[in-house]
């Protein structure tokens, strides 16, 4: 796999690690995947307290879809950059059509561990190729979830995503998380993905010229870290969670937005 692909193993590692725990979620295909797949992690991406982080962030954008499922039932989600996850199967709201898009390379690996279904399926999804975009299946809603994805896109990039997006469906739910610009340039040269060879990531600070021109706009900022979640770990885990991972501090490094076209 090519560097930023390979960053898709550090979610997966950290839902696995905390699913077998038995905490925050509940990830059985993420720890059998982990088990075949074991990429050689050191250092920061195998630090439990990550692992916690990008367990609560995969909890939270659960819960976010099952609420748009809820209620939006007949539209369409698209689960952009899906890497190896297993949200469609997490998720307990019926759904109409699921879309799990991503790199060819990422896709193929997939396949070896999911299968398409008559309502779920796997499609070679680059962002940054608005043909492919164009491609996606018609609806007259589409829920998208953008999670670890926004990061290793240029701001031109991601305007024109969600461009085409808007242009393609009458209303558009969006639910990513981005970097600051300071968070940017700090993770550069000290972030877990690092390990996989990636230094070059964005961040975006004015989300109002992010969107200029989509069509879509904030709607809501979310917590990566809900306190009903943080209390699931061991008491003595908690205060130094809360430190690294919860505050204005983190906030001024890493968000989670809300996008729609309403």
């Amino acid at each position: 796999m090519k560097n930023v692909s390979r960053t898709l193993f550090i979610p997966l590692y950290g839902k696995a690690r905390v699913s077998r725990q038995g905490i925050i979620l509940h990830d059985p295909d993420a720890e059998r995947i982990w088990a075949a797949e074991a990429f050689p992690f050191r250092g920061r991406a195998k630090s439990k307290w990550l692992a916690y982080n990008m367990a609560m962030r995969a909890r939270v954008f659960d819960d976010w879809t099952e609420a748009q499922l809820k209620a939006h039932p007949h539209a369409l989600v698209l689960h952009a950059g899906c890497g190896l996850d297993s949200r469609f199967h997490r998720i307990r709201q019926p759904y109409r059509e699921w879309i799990d898009g991503d790199l060819a390379e990422v896709i193929a690996v997939r396949r070896q561990y999911y299968a398409d279904t008559g309502s779920y399926h796997m499609q070679t999804l680059d962002v940054t190729n608005p043909d492919q975009v164009r491609a996606l299946p018609h609806s007259p809603l589409c829920i998208v979830v953008m999670e670890g994805l926004s990061m290793y896109l240029t701001e031109t990039e991601l305007r024109t995503f969600l461009g085409i997006l808007r242009e393609k469906y009458a209303e558009v739910y969006v639910l990513m998380d981005i970097y600051t610009g300071f968070g940017a340039r700090a993770s550069r040269h000290a972030n877990p993905v690092n390990e996989t060879g990636v230094s070059k990531l964005y961040g975006f600070d004015d989300i109002g010229q992010l969107l200029q021109g989509t069509g879509l706009r904030f709607t809501a900022e979310h917590t990566f870290t809900p306190d009903a979640l943080v209390r699931e770990l061991k008491p003595a885990e908690q205060a130094f969670f809360r430190l690294l991972f919860t505050g204005k501090a983190y906030g001024k490094i890493y968000r989670l937005i809300e996008l729609s076209s309403c």
